[in-house]
């Protein structure tokens, strides 16, 4: 059997027709297939590969930390370097009251993390969250989940989670005493790209504050420079109780994290103890990896070229078939008449030999989250293979 016929009998299948791409290699922001064809990647593995693929920097610290250890023992309980350097790099550069890090393997594991730690720090057991969110797969992530339709065949779900529509006033008239947090993604990334408004979310703040809940607001997507800021509430001035990271975060190596100050985590260590634990989250070979994306980020100027990349992919993307175009930085929906058209677009993109997606709640949008360091000759390149491709709609 080829390896196409292996992929689709022994790798457990989430839909009915997978793309099937054989990538067999990928360097800076382009995918290469058992063939050698080269597509240009606008999606960046979902926001993952922020400094592209394969970065030299984040190779040979996947290397060197490799050739030391992998992995020692359960999370929490030896020294490991990689862990530590990564988490004061992280918090130098978060505000005061985000100074302790709990990593974790995925930005799913980082909400259910942060779940029980508002829990056990309130007291309480209501959780609010808002329609069309997405904060991950695993059942409690589920339940927070804001779409019936990926809701409903799981159910029962975990109770006491309320939905609400971003930026509306009913999410912060339902705060109240009985609430234990409130889970906002900073911008909506499956919904389509869609940004709070600043006065609602200084009220979300305010309405926390004022009630003690929690706010957690999830940066697994938007984190790391993709909105032109390191962090998304870097825009509106807010700061949360708990931040949420993942995606970029590892570099390309799994990770995700979940980030309180250091008298929150606390609640972990007794009472009950081990109060949240994982064996393969923070694993040192991810941490450095990550650590090393984090650094180039930081270095190479790539966050301060975002907004210029953005503006030039709007201006390239004018197209009477186009609705909008939404984009906060690097995180871009391109609006199309429907879902249909959408996916005959990226078909024909994929002949072309540029990669791209949709959202999951919004699937008349087609994705574009590129590595940060894409180049304006790529950003050209794969527009007007976009705008080709949607002259060719039927």
């Amino acid at each position: 059997m080829n390896i196409r016929n292996l992929f689709l009998q022994h790798v457990a299948q989430t839909s009915p027709a997978p793309v099937g791409l054989h990538i067999t290699s990928a360097k800076g922001s382009y995918l290469y297939d058992a063939d050698g064809k080269a597509y240009l990647d606008l999606i960046g593995g979902i926001s993952v590969c922020n400094i592209g693929h394969c970065h030299p920097a984040v190779v040979d610290a996947v290397k060197q930390q490799a050739e030391k250890y992998m992995h020692v023992m359960v999370y929490g309980e030896l020294v490991q370097s990689p862990q530590v350097l990564y988490a004061q790099l992280l918090t130098k550069h978060l505000p005061p009251s985000l100074d302790c890090v709990y990593f974790t393997n995925s930005g799913t594991e980082a909400t259910e993390g942060a779940i029980k730690l508002a829990k056990r720090i309130t007291g309480r057991t209501d959780i609010i969250a808002c329609n069309n969110s997405y904060h991950g797969s695993t059942t409690g992530a589920l339940s927070l989940m804001g779409d019936e339709y990926w809701r409903n065949a799981f159910r029962p779900l975990m109770p006491g989670v309320w939905h609400y529509d971003y930026n509306s006033k009913e999410l912060i008239e339902a705060i109240n005493e009985n609430t234990a947090c409130v889970v906002v993604e900073t911008v909506q990334a499956e919904a389509g790209v869609i940004e709070p408004k600043t006065e609602w979310i200084k009220a979300l703040r305010k309405k926390c504050t004022e009630t003690g809940a929690l706010l957690v607001f999830d940066e697994i997507q938007c984190g790391f420079g993709r909105t032109c800021e390191l962090w998304g509430f870097e825009h509106y001035n807010v700061v949360p109780d708990i931040l949420l990271l993942g995606k970029a975060l590892g570099g390309g190596m799994p990770l995700g994290a979940f980030i309180s100050s250091h008298q929150h985590m606390q609640a972990f260590t007794d009472n009950p103890v081990l109060g949240h634990i994982t064996t393969f989250g923070g694993h040192p070979v991810s941490c450095a990896a990550g650590m090393a994306a984090m650094q180039v980020l930081l270095n190479e100027n790539i966050i301060q070229q975002v907004e210029s990349k953005a503006a030039l992919f709007k201006s390239l993307l004018a197209h009477p078939t186009i609705k909008a175009v939404r984009s906060k930085g690097l995180l871009m929906a391109i609006e199309m008449e429907s879902a249909e058209k959408v996916m005959q677009v990226l078909s024909n993109c994929i002949d072309k030999g540029v990669f791209s997606d949709w959202f999951l709640f919004a699937s008349n949008c087609i994705r574009i989250a590129p590595p940060l360091n894409i180049t304006e000759e790529e950003i050209r390149k794969a527009c007007e293979v976009l705008i080709d491709c949607i002259n060719y709609l039927k």
